[in-house]
């Protein structure tokens, strides 16, 4: 029987997984350590996919090679598991593991295509512009309180 090898990558913010699956027997390695290494939380969210795989198939026949490069903690660790999520249906061939991942969490096999939005550079230019405004404002505010001050001590004195 030929290695099958699957390849498969998610994305979430600026993280981007890549997952190797291949026949083996149930070994999970996310950046070239064992996924059990991870933080707890972290380590639960990966292992929601593989929960749900165990429950349809009854046991792992696969080992998969997750690495991870960009974005933060939580934003690698959602890239990890909707690549590992898909990489297991396609292993699989198996609609029933797509149908449980879907009922369980959409986002286990889709992409949250939600990005950060462009800076509008003409607000920025003319925030720049009232800029010197704005400060010159703050300068006479400060120095008209400095001056009523001096008057309420002076009246308080004389």
């Amino acid at each position: 029987m030929e290695n099958k090898l699957i390849y498969s990558s998610g994305k979430r913010k600026t993280a981007i997984a890549k997952a190797i699956i291949k026949d083996g027997t149930g070994k999970i390695y996310f950046n070239k350590k064992d996924y059990s290494t991870l933080q707890m939380f972290n380590k639960l969210k990966l292992e929601e996919p593989i929960r749900i795989a165990k429950e349809v198939f009854g046991n792992l026949n696969f080992d998969v090679n997750i690495n991870v490069h960009g974005g933060g903690e939580k934003g690698q660790i959602e890239a990890a598991r909707l690549a590992l999520a898909k990489a297991m249906v396609k292993f699989s061939n198996s609609e029933k593991l797509k149908e449980a991942f879907l009922k369980y969490d959409r986002n286990l096999l889709v992409a949250d295509v939600r990005r950060k939005e462009a800076e509008n550079l003409e607000i920025l230019k003319q925030e720049q512009k009232d800029k010197p405004l704005i400060d010159n404002y703050i300068n006479l505010s400060y120095l008209f309180i400095l001056w009523l001050k001096k008057e309420v001590k002076e009246k308080k004195l004389g």
